[in-house]
């Protein structure tokens, strides 16, 4: 990956995870944590990789988030100077899960 790449990706995660927290208002949006963003290298679209605190509200906050996704992308086009605002598509991250689980397995390990 490019250090463009990497530098608009970066930039996209804090002002995208801003904009969430401060200025989306939906009910169904909580908690929400932007772990990484992965741009295109056309700069045309960004797969937003999300958590919630809360994993049974997944299915709601990523239905929410899709339909805030204009929103979010209007007021990006404000903060970060790019020629053109990449389609964002919004993925819930399961890595955490999938850590949360290899650390489980590990302590179990340890006891036995």
């Amino acid at each position: 990956m490019s250090i463009k790449i990497e530098r608009i990706s970066d930039a996209l995660i804090e002002q995208i995870s801003y904009i969430i927290a401060n200025e989306v208002k939906h009910e169904d949006i909580d908690f929400v944590t932007i772990t990484d963003v992965k741009v295109s290298n056309d700069l045309s679209y960004a797969k937003v990789y999300f958590t919630v605190l809360d994993d049974s509200k997944k299915d709601i906050t990523l239905k929410a988030l899709k339909e805030a996704s204009g929103f979010i992308r209007h007021e990006l086009r404000d903060r970060i100077e790019i020629r053109q605002i990449p389609e964002l598509t919004f993925v819930y991250d399961e890595s955490i899960n999938e850590a949360q689980k290899i650390e489980d397995i590990l302590d179990k390990l340890k006891e036995e």
